[in-house]
């Protein structure tokens, strides 16, 4: 030990690198010196110098034979967040992998810390903090040494409360049983779990943890007797049958046996497992011989038997259990296991999990062995997450995981993203003006560019400007600005309400002026919009910007008699057999060979109530008799109406228009073109407008006959999201 390492006694520094190479030792004795040159006298949770708390989270770590970069990473949280101006120094001196764990770690601290500062106000949803942790620690799937850091870290604080006797908050502990003990559990690391509730119910319930510590000091001298007497007998008949086997005593657990107390309803007494022991054998088959031998000499309790070596727990934990009794009925439970299985009940995945290191034998190799401890991993945190039903885990659950990425709000909010999402994502999934008015963006203090993919973990902070909206090249793929749907979306809706806005403008502009030309310009355009067949004004207007509608109809309100010298009449009328009438297939009672044209304002068609009207040089319009421009025309000159009658109409085909209202999405158009394309109908004609979420389309299509019309109706009801289909 040098004395550069001044803060760490030697002591303290074995114990940090305990079972790593010399190579490995020396990284750590790096990063120890590295830190103590630049870590700034900071206090944690119980006013413990920061620097203690990482250096016994190292020990615990190593205690866990975890790998040199989870020990570097724990030491080097001792340092402040880097202030953004270049690389991360800690990235920069010890590696990205090192900088990814310290990072990844640090964000999960942060979200601890400020979910306990929330969860007794108002704003703060305890259930809600509590599920965004477990969205975050499930997110770090990829790499379990940073959970695995995180644990360490709340159990070193316990420790530390336990040994200064500083408060501890009942909230903290709470936490500690809610969250941190359950994932320890799920990843097998049975150590820390058993340590951590130990604790937390210490402090959470001093008064029921006193208790059961008092009734077990009670019993001590009594239990510690028997228990010896046991082993001795049990390490005589193992060796008579010749079995190599280390036979010891089971450790107590308040907190385990305050559980089962409640579980089963029980006082302490009646409580099997507060005599126990422990046989360790070197294979699977002296399990089974040393379970045989013991059910030989003591008396099985049956129900009381399970072996988890053939149906192991979901975790991977592994063991024979059994409990029996002696000859005076004083039961105790046997737990029989390999070494392999201890090591793995010990530290669970935690001593399995090994990462590649070029060179090194203790490592993976690279290909499916990495990728089958991933998944069995996740697997275990999704279990986890869904504990209330179905421990059944597929490998599309991991998929959806492995497609999300989960990042923090400066407020420390989890905010969920696909893979790929970059900051613009971010600030539209925080607030549609967010992303409107983004402009930079802050990873984890450092400005990036907008189109920089985010990881989980990383803190994000929006730069936004006091006005203005997004960039077209924001929606171009190719420049990689957004990844997800819903932010898309936003920014076309966005270009599409200025597109809109500027044609309400442009159309009222012209609208304005024709009613000026016609000297009408104390008219209501509300009610002028309705007469012409469109629910608002602004709708009138859009029409006219897009020349969808021409304002010679306008002209035709204020000035119905223009309709004899213009009529609106439609020549789309398929040619009748000969001799049917005319044109139209309409018969004029009286006139022989008369022309007909069919008045486009009411579009008639069989088998309507028809009525005529002479026009000067255009022969006879045909309207509907309810038609409400016939009404004025007949008003005006009654003398030329004249009746008229449907002939053989034959093949004929007549244009119709059919007004549609619908919500609006994507597709809609292409679903009801669609329906006519299915029953053969000809559409001649279509205007379609869109507001509020809503549309209003007209269609113009040929039909034979008003058979033909009403099923086209009925089908465009059908149609997802249509709220409406009738003929105008």
């Amino acid at each position: 030990m040098t004395s550069d390492l001044d803060a760490i006694t030697a002591t303290e520094f074995q114990c940090l690198v305990a079972g790593l190479s010399a190579d490995d030792a020396a990284r750590l004795a790096q990063a120890v010196q590295w830190a103590q040159q630049r870590y700034e006298p900071e206090v944690i949770a119980g006013n413990q110098p920061l620097w203690t708390h990482c250096v016994e989270t190292g020990q615990i770590l190593a205690g866990l034979q975890s790998d040199v970069a989870s020990r570097i990473a724990a030491i080097l949280l001792s340092l402040p967040a880097h202030d953004g101006k270049g690389l991360d120094p800690i990235a920069k001196s010890f590696g990205p992998e090192v900088g990814k764990l310290v990072q990844g770690t640090r964000a999960l601290l942060k979200l601890g810390e400020v979910a306990r500062e929330a969860s007794g106000g108002e704003i703060a949803d305890p259930a809600m903090q509590k599920e965004n942790l477990r969205k975050m620690l499930l997110a770090m799937a990829a790499d379990l040494r940073i959970v695995l850091i995180r644990l360490t870290s709340r159990l070193q604080t316990l420790r530390w409360h336990a040994k200064t006797k500083e408060p501890c908050s009942v909230d903290f502990a709470q936490e500690t049983l809610d969250l941190y003990a359950p994932l320890a559990n799920r990843l097998g690391i049975w150590q820390v779990k058993w340590e951590m509730e130990d604790l937390a119910f210490r402090f959470q319930q001093p008064e029921k943890y006193r208790e059961i510590a008092k009734a077990l000091e009670e019993k001590r001298a009594e239990r510690e007797s028997f228990i010896e007497q046991t082993l001795q007998e049990l390490r005589s008949l193992l060796a008579d049958a010749g079995i190599e086997a280390s036979v010891s005593g089971r450790p107590k657990h308040i907190y385990s046996i305050w559980n089962k107390m409640q579980r089963k309803s029980v006082d302490i007494s009646r409580l099997y497992d507060l005599r126990a022991v422990r046989v360790i054998v070197p294979d699977e088959r002296a399990c089974y011989n040393v379970l045989g031998i013991v059910h030989e000499h003591w008396s099985p309790i049956g129900e009381e038997f399970d072996d988890y070596i053939s149906r192991p727990k979901s975790n991977g934990y592994r063991s024979l259990h059994t409990v029996v009794s002696d000859k005076n009925g004083r039961a105790f439970e046997v737990q029989i296991r390999t070494q392999a299985m201890h090591d793995f009940a010990e530290h669970g995945m935690a001593a399995h999990w090994r990462y590649k290191e070029t060179g090194k034998s203790s490592g993976p190799a690279p290909g499916t062995d990495d990728y089958d401890r991933q998944l069995a991993w996740m697997r275990q945190l999704l279990a986890w997450q869904t504990e209330a039903g179905s421990d059944v885990v597929n490998e599309q659950d991991i998929r959806a995981v492995s497609d999300r990425i989960y990042v923090l709000s400066p407020q420390a909010r989890v905010i969920e993203l696909p893979r790929g999402a970059t900051p613009i994502d971010f600030a539209y999934h925080l607030h549609t003006d967010v992303g409107h008015r983004c402009r930079g963006a802050r990873v984890d203090g450092q400005m990036v560019p907008l189109q920089t993919k985010l990881d989980t973990g990383q803190t994000v902070e929006i730069i936004t400007t006091k006005a203005g909206g997004p960039s077209r090249d924001w929606l171009n793929p190719q420049l990689g600005y957004l990844a997800s749907s819903r932010a898309k979306a936003k920014v076309r809706a966005w270009f599409n309400a200025i597109e809109l806005q500027q044609r309400i403008t442009q159309g009222h502009a012209l609208v304005e002026k024709e009613l000026q030309r016609l000297g009408k310009t104390a008219v209501n355009q509300e009610q002028l919009a309705q007469q012409l067949g469109f629910a608002h004004a602004d709708d009138l207007y859009v029409a006219v910007a897009k020349e969808d509608f021409s304002l010679r109809h306008i002209d035709a309100v204020f000035q119905p008699q223009q309709q004899e010298a213009e009529p609106r009449v439609d020549s789309i009328v398929s040619a009748p057999k000969p001799g049917t009438g005319g044109s139209s297939g309409v018969l004029v009672q009286g006139v022989d060979s008369l022309l007909t044209q069919l008045a486009r304002c009411c579009r008639p068609a069989p088998p309507d109530v028809i009525s005529g009207f002479v026009t000067r040089g255009r022969g006879v319009s045909i309207h509907r008799s309810d038609c409400a421009s016939f009404a004025q025309l007949a008003r005006r000159d009654p003398e030329r109406v004249i009746e008229v009658t449907w002939g053989d109409t034959g093949d004929s085909v007549y244009p119709v228009d059919v007004v549609v209202h619908a919500h609006d999405r994507p597709g809609l158009l292409r679903d009801l073109s669609e329906v006519f394309a299915r029953l053969r109908l000809n559409v001649v004609g279509v205007n379609t407008q869109s507001k509020a979420s809503l549309a209003h389309m007209v269609f113009t299509v040929q039909v034979t006959g008003a058979d033909v019309l009403q099923r086209a109706l009925a089908a465009l009801t059908e149609v997802p999201g249509v709220l409406s289909a009738e003929r105008r």
